[in-house]
């Protein structure tokens, strides 16, 4: 019970933060030029690599307690 409040409380707290949360600043107010970027040159390396090292850390948690299990029997 105390597990599920806390992924309560965290996805609660993850919805109010997220309109407060932007990819980027908004674009300078030059209103002469106009931009020839596709997806408004958004970076996304940065979450790339954290998706990359989550997923990682799952696959080394789940062949760990694959592991563990194999060894307990």
């Amino acid at each position: 019970m105390k597990k599920f409040i806390m992924v309560l409380c965290l996805a609660i707290s993850l919805l109010f933060w997220s309109n407060r949360i932007y990819a980027q600043a908004d674009p300078p107010a030059d209103h002469g030029a106009s931009t020839d970027q596709p997806g408004g040159g958004a970076p996304i390396g940065g979450g790339l690599f954290i998706l990359l090292g989550l997923a990682a850390a799952y696959g080394g948690k789940k062949l760990y307690n694959q592991k563990r299990s194999k060894m307990e029997e």
